[in-house]
This record gives structure tokens, C-alpha cells and sequence, in this order.
């Protein structure tokens, strides 16, 4: 049986079913290249991509190759590392729904373990449609590719399951398979270094964390949206919706992040013990509160962007969401009655990622209002994308004559650390895998609670298929009813300006 160390094993196959597919060539690959130009994989290391188009091992490189030109920067490029990291790739052609595909699978990578001196070591990454997710498994141990000797783990991508009872049987099928620990369900979200910062910065420094509950906090914005609409992925998406898509994983991981009590230590048992609590710890949704407390919306037609309803391969009165705006509670002693507001949507007036904490008024206006200087409360505001950072913003005695205050910013930005590299949130996360630390992975059992928080709202929009679905056109905030969800709590939307070169720039948009 594996033994589990946080190190990186001297030998390891890496075996990436969906090799042909887009999130393989845009994130995976260039990931990967970055990996091995640091050194930062095992000694003995191979890929070998699986999938049914029918590359040879050659052919795979050359397209790999192409798609790495396309994706790397000028200054990522390396060409006597890029023919070291092409002649670690292989390909065996192979349809992952078939079981008798398996035993062909089987022989390459014993083939290769024989050739390369691998250790039967394999991580096997799941890039592939969540249909396949039952199946693959099961057929991997089947064809005995999961047991001794040799370590085996495997990478998921979300989403894991549809519902409550799919992740449910998808737990049971990957712990029939694999132990907890050798299971990484990833989002990308958590490799990202500013989400990483949320930890060192509550955690690492004595300022803030005082201060950060429900006596000095008022609300919560957990906000991401992109300009974009569906693209590629109408048929998927149609399927899936937003809810599912983005707000059950990337931002209630972000709202444990931000809610969650300080570990023992930081590692995988004692950080995901903390964000089960989180979750556990959500006010329990109801039909009632599904239709009062979280808003749905579907972007329409502006200028010259077809509207959802026009995009190929969606329905003509399809009732899928681009748009949620939600209010969270958690009830616990730090955060009882505290609102958490969750924002996500497509064609939104630009692409950004941010929490932005919003801290009470001083118990008395010592300072009059003047003109358009009025001050506003403290807020931390945290970048995800585009631009990675952090910024304080509070008041100060605007220079001259009298006792004006205005609002200013205190920002760190990643981008000025200049030279200092920013690591890829796909290559931070593999690397993890092939360490084995499970830290920044979903544990099974949190999984399957936040879709236990999120099934009243679906139950509730597939028993009234009349529920309110919003329009809102392409390129504005959202629905006018999400504005009112904040309002009748006393609060507003911090809606950033399309230029986010700097954070104190707001707009009403």
C-alpha cells in the first residue's frame, strides 16, 4: 500500500484521459511545460494522453506543440526545454467508455513502466465529460490499474455530480476505488495566488483577524462574472446552468475561505476539517427563501451579441441561468447575522474576480459630508482576476484648508512585485497531486454538504418550472431584482469599472 508523503515521488506517470480536448491543450499542457522547465516534477516522468482521436505518438507531440506556441507567453518559451518536455509525451488511442479498451491501456503502461523503469506509479486526470466520471474508475480497476503495486490517485474536474444523490454515488464509486486522500477533486480557483493569500493574510498577521467578525464586519460581496457569454460550451451549459456551474463550487470555496476559523496546522486534515464546519454551518435554504433570497437571471440580445436564447445548441425557451445573485448566512458564533452576497454571471460589463469586506461606520460622524467627498465605510477588497492583489480602502483629511474626508486606497498588486513569478493555479494544484498533499482539494463529505445546501433552490426551480428567471441585457449587472436584494438589506453592489488598473476606480455601469 502507497505510503502518503508530502514529497514528490522519484517516478510517476501522469495519464490524462480527454488528451485531445480544450481544457488539455489551453490549461493542462502549458501547466504541465511550466512544471518541468522549474524541475518540478518527478524524476522519471512521462504523460501519456488518452482519448479517441487517433494521434500517434509523433502527431500527438506535433499538435501539443502547436498548442503550447498558442497558449505560453514570449518569455514562458524555451526550445531546447520544449523538445525535452515533447519527448515525455505519449498517446494511446482508446474510447473511455469502453471496457475492453482498458486492457490495451493496461499493456502500453506496463510497456512504458518497463522502457521509462516507472514504479507502476500512475495519476490518472479525468479532463473528460462529467458522464464519464462513474464510468472510468470502475474500469480502471477493473483492468487492475489501481491496485499495488505502486501509488495511484486520481484527479476529478468539477462539477462532481449533478445533485445531492449523483455525488453521493460518485463518492462511493471513487472511495471503492481509491482512499479519500488519493482523490483530488480540483478547482482551479483554490491554486490561485491570491486566493491562497486570503490564508496568509488572516492567519499570518494579528491586524485583521480581531476584526474580522460579525462586531466589525457588515457585509460580504463574493462577486465573479465575465464579459463572455457561453461560447463553445452552449450544450454543456444548458445542461448545467450557473448555479451548478460556478457558485456550488468556485464561490462558496471562496465564502469558507473567508469564513472559516483558523486550522491547527495547515494541512489537509486540519484546513478541511475547518471548511466542512463552514458549510455545515450555512442557514439552511427553503422553498420560501429560494424564491426570496436568491435571484436567477438569462442574458438577452444588446448591440451585436445574440442573447442566450440565440446561442447554438440552446433551446428557444430554454430556462437555464447566466446569472445568480444570492444572500448567505452563516450561523455561527462569528458570523450570526452577517450577510454573504454571491454574484456570478456571463456577459457582464467586464471580466473580475473579487471579495470585497465591508466594515461598519464609526458609531458617530465626527466629520460633516461636503460635495462629493462623503465618506463611505472601510473595505478590504481582494482581487482574484484580472489583476491579482489586495487594497485597504479607508478614510483620510483631504489636504487644505478645513476638515474634508475622502476615501483612500492602500494596494498591493502581485504585478509590482515585478520579476517575482506568479505560479499558475493548474501547475500549483498538480504539483500538489503529485506530492499527495490533498490540502486544497474537496474532500468528499464537503462536497456533498454544499449540494445538500443547494438542493432546496433546484428542487424549487424543477417542481415551478413558472419560477422568476430574469432578463437582463448583455453588458449590464445583472437583473434589477439582484440591486434589490442588497437594498432591502441597507447595502449596494460594488460594481467595478471596466478599467481595473486600479482598485479605488467604481462605477455604476
Amino acid at each position: 500500500m502507497e505510503e502518503l508523503t508530502m514529497s514528490i515521488p522519484q517516478s510517476m506517470f501522469l495519464v490524462i484521459f480527454g488528451a485531445s480536448g480544450d481544457l488539455c491543450k489551453r490549461k493542462l499542457m502549458p501547466a504541465l511545460y511550466l512544471l518541468y522547465r522549474e524541475k518540478r516534477v518527478p524524476a522519471t516522468f512521462a504523460i501519456l494522453g488518452v482519448a479517441r482521436t487517433s494521434y500517434s505518438d509523433a502527431s500527438f507531440r506535433e499538435n501539443i506543440r502547436t498548442e503550447l506556441i498558442r497558449y505560453l507567453s514570449e518569455d514562458q518559451m524555451d526550445e531546447g526545454i520544449m523538445r525535452e518536455f515533447l519527448g515525455c509525451l505519449y498517446y494511446q488511442p482508446m474510447n473511455p467508455a469502453r471496457e475492453e479498451d482498458y486492457t490495451t491501456l493496461k499493456k502500453r503502461l506496463d510497456e512504458m513502466d518497463k522502457d521509462l523503469n516507472n514504479r507502476s506509479n500512475y495519476l490518472f486526470y479525468l479532463a473528460v465529460p462529467p458522464a464519464l466520471y462513474e464510468i472510468i474508475p470502475q474500469f480502471l480497476k477493473k483492468a487492475r490499474l489501481t491496485g499495488s503495486p505502486g501509488m495511484k490517485r486520481v484527479v476529478v474536474e468539477k462539477p462532481f455530480g449533478y445533485d445531492l444523490q449523483s455525488a453521493g454515488n460518485l463518492n462511493k464509486i471513487y472511495t471503492s476505488v481509491f482512499q479519500e486522500d488519493r482523490i483530488f477533486r480540483i478547482d482551479h480557483f483554490l491554486g490561485k495566488e491570491t486566493v491562497l493569500n486570503i490564508l496568509a493574510f488572516r492567519f499570518a498577521n494579528s491586524i485583521f483577524e480581531p476584526l474580522w467578525n460579525r462586531n466589525y464586519i457588515d457585509y460580504v460581496e463574493i462577486t465573479a462574472v465575465e464579459k463572455l457569454g457561453v461560447e463553445r460550451r452552449a450544450g454543456f451549459f444548458e445542461q448545467t446552468g450557473t448555479l451548478r456551474d460556478m457558485v456550488q463550487n468556485h464561490l462558496m470555496q471562496l465564502l469558507a475561505l473567508i469564513a472559516m476559523e483558523p486550522p491547527r496546522q495547515f494541512e489537509a486534515t486540519s484546513f478541511r476539517d475547518e471548511v466542512s464546519k463552514v458549510y455545515r454551518s450555512l442557514r439552511p435554504l427553503t422553498e420560501e427563501t429560494a424564491k426570496s433570497m436568491v435571484i436567477r437571471g438569462q442574458y438577452t440580445g444588446a448591440d451585436d451579441i445574440k442573447g442566450y436564447r440565440e446561442e447554438e445548441s440552446v433551446a428557444p425557451d430554454s430556462r437555464t441561468e447566466t446569472f445568480v445573485a444570492m444572500k448567505v448566512f452563516v450561523d455561527n458564533w462569528r458570523w450570526s447575522g452577517i450577510p454573504f452576497f454571491l454574484r456570478t454571471g456571463k456577459r457582464m460589463p467586464t471580466k473580475v474576480t473579487e471579495i470585497i469586506i465591508h466594515f461598519k461606520q464609526t458609531p458617530y460622524h465626527l466629520f460633516e459630508c461636503t460635495g462629493t467627498h462623503c465618506p463611505v465605510t472601510d473595505s478590504l477588497v481582494i482581487r482574484i482576476q484580472p489583476e491579482e492583489g489586495i487594497a485597504l480602502r479607508f478614510a483620510l483629511k483631504v489636504p487644505g484648508s478645513g476638515f474634508e474626508v475622502n476615501m483612500t486606497d492602500m494596494d498591493f498588486s502581485y504585478a509590482s512585485l515585478g520579476q517575482l513569478p506568479v505560479m499558475d493555479a493548474y501547475s500549483r494544484l498538480i504539483e500538489d497531486c503529485f506530492a499527495g498533499d490533498s490540502t486544497l482539494f474537496s474532500r468528499g463529505d464537503t462536497v456533498e454538504d454544499s449540494w445538500t445546501f443547494f438542493m432546496p433552490v433546484l428542487d424549487y426551480w424543477q417542481r415551478h418550472p413558472e419560477a422568476p428567471l430574469y432578463s437582463y441585457p448583455a453588458g449590464t449587472w445583472g437583473p434589477p431584482e439582484a440591486d434589490r436584494l442588497v437594498h432591502e438589506a441597507g447595502f449596494e453592489w460594488s460594481n467595478p469599472c471596466k478599467n481595473l488598473t486600479k482598485t479605488d476606480k467604481y462605477c455604476e455601469l
